[in-house]
């Protein structure tokens, strides 16, 4: 999947050159084969952004194995769901990351969803040795699984096996898997690289974006596909990321539109000064055209995007160059020529004239074979004609872009992140107390946060402080609602349809329990 000039990682100290990453992978890829692992096999990474992620998604890529990609933050219920759904036979992590014992977050998952792993692998940066055997599993140290020689009669994985898995969600059910192939990551990759100017000579980019999600591991295939620099960051700090873009002269940052307000807030145009611009994500931003125009004011042109699992991030971008006016929205032109939008009526997929507002539906090399494991979804997810309903409301500009305007659905972006309601209900609905729950997201300053609505099984005492404790030990942080009222009963409404919850009203009432609590 890479170039054979020379894209580089840089990690803290260390820099990775190209052939090395290269000889890493295949020994992985090796190491991997020695394990039992084969082609379509899902091997799972936990990991942060550091160069054993790399290593091991390529090395998986090698043997035609599939990664699948685990966020850091993921707490015990949903580690359980992922390797159950994805039948990972290879667990990676890093069992001290951030001082986090994700040793004791494996412990609460349920013996049935380990049954299928066939070992753990484990990656550590500090002296001490792996344990041999972790939850009944037999366990490795990361740097004795890659072999100093690949085996020339490894198989090679093709264009058509399964590479990379992403969590995606929609309004009900538990986060789908997005299953994409070889052929569709690196087609992006090829045709983002000269879209994106990340073919340019000393390209270097920061990767604070976590690898885990498509944003970041659309950005980093890319850079490294041109032959660009990786500079690595395990996780976003501030401080480090000013001093790492002026140590290292990046070029390229793309993100959040937070994290560029913390970074000019914090740094000033004097640490900035080598950064281009980028595209941003509006997660918080009120005004994405003032955010913009005062973006310029410190020296960074940014501009709007759009993507999602199942096509991957980067799928459109808006143009460099045009006023604040248009870069700050979502969407944009689509950066493959053989990529494809329309703007259709959600209930008939009717086409809908220019500048009316619609489902928008795609179609390109970017897209997604499968949600894994799940034949109704993925054939519910395309049109007859092959067309991806993306469950997002845009419109078309008329001059061949289209412009995003909000989810369709209740899905909530919450730190970055996509997350879906009924994920977050369900959880919350395995207390004991809990007999419903209704979760709606409420936009801060901050960005999204999310409110629980609780209805008590009879007899139960409501307890707020154990409802949130019982979220922190399961749940992703983003995910833990800020707060938890206690309902007899959800507001409802008639429709043609039934009685509906009236989540409007929901929304209303925890913006003002939010109110001073954020």
């Amino acid at each position: 999947m890479l170039n054979s000039a020379r894209p580089t990682l840089i990690y803290g100290e260390v820099t990775v050159a190209a052939d090395a990453l290269q000889q890493a992978a295949a020994g992985f890829a090796a190491g991997l084969y020695q394990l039992g692992v084969r082609r379509g096999d899902r091997v799972a990474l936990w990991l942060p952004n550091c160069p054993a992620w790399l290593v091991a998604h390529l090395g998986a890529c090698h043997l035609g194995a599939i990664t699948v990609a685990l966020n850091t933050r993921f707490k015990s219920a949903e580690v359980e769901d992922i390797l159950t759904r994805s039948g990972a036979t290879v667990l990676l992590y890093w069992p001290g990351f951030l001082g986090i014992n994700f040793d004791a977050i494996l412990a609460d998952v349920h013996a049935d969803a380990l049954s299928r792993l066939r070992c753990v692998i484990v990656y550590k940066e500090d002296q001490s040795d792996a344990p041999t055997r972790i939850h009944n599993k037999p366990a490795f140290a990361y740097e004795k699984v890659i072999k100093t020689a690949g085996d020339e009669s490894l198989p090679i994985g093709q264009p058509g096996d399964g590479c990379v898995m992403f969590t995606t969600s929609g309004t009900t059910g538990q986060p789908k898997l997005a299953l994409h192939s070889q052929a569709s990551i690196t087609c992006h990759a090829e045709q983002v690289a000269p879209a994106f100017g990340y073919d340019q000579a000393h390209t270097t980019l920061l990767q604070a974006l976590p690898l885990c999600g498509t944003f970041g591991h659309a950005q980093a295939m890319s850079v490294l596909r041109a032959s660009g620099t990786l500079v690595l960051m395990p996780a976003f700090d501030l401080q480090l990321a000013l001093t790492l873009i002026k140590r290292h002269q990046v070029t390229v940052l793309n993100g959040a539109d937070t994290m560029f307000e913390d970074l000019w807030r914090e740094g000033g145009e004097q640490n900035m000064e080598s950064v281009h611009g980028g595209g941003f994500a509006a997660f918080a931003t009120p005004d994405p055209v003032e955010f913009v125009t005062r973006a310029e004011s410190h020296g960074l042109e940014l501009f709007g995007l759009y993507g999602m699992s199942e096509v991957q991030a980067l799928f459109s971008r808006q143009h460099p160059g045009a006023p604040p006016s248009e870069r700050a929205h979502g969407g944009g032109l689509p950066i493959s020529p053989s990529a494809a939008f329309r703007i259709c009526d959600p209930d008939t997929d009717a086409l809908l004239p220019v500048g009316q507002s619609g489902e928008l539906q795609l179609r390109g090399p970017s897209l997604f074979t499968e949600y894994f494991g799940n034949p109704a979804a993925t054939a519910a997810a395309f049109t007859a004609d092959g067309f991806l309903r993306t469950g997002d409301l845009a419109c078309d500009e008329g001059d061949g872009r289209f412009r995003y305007l909000a989810r369709m659905g209740d899905s909530l972006r919450l730190g970055g992140f996509i997350a879906s309601p009924a994920e977050i209900e369900a959880y919350i609905e395995r207390a004991p107390s809990v007999a419903n729950c209704q979760v709606v997201g409420v936009n801060t300053p901050r960005g999204t946060r999310p409110v629980a609505f609780v209805i008590s099984r009879e007899g139960q005492p409501f307890d707020e402080a154990a409802l949130l404790a019982h979220c922190v030990h399961g749940l992703a942080k983003f995910k833990v609602p800020a707060r938890f009222i206690a309902l007899d009963a959800f507001p409802m409404t008639m429709s043609p349809n039934g009685e509906k919850i009236q989540r409007v009203k929901l929304r209303d009432m925890a913006a003002a329990a939010l109110q001073g609590h954020r």
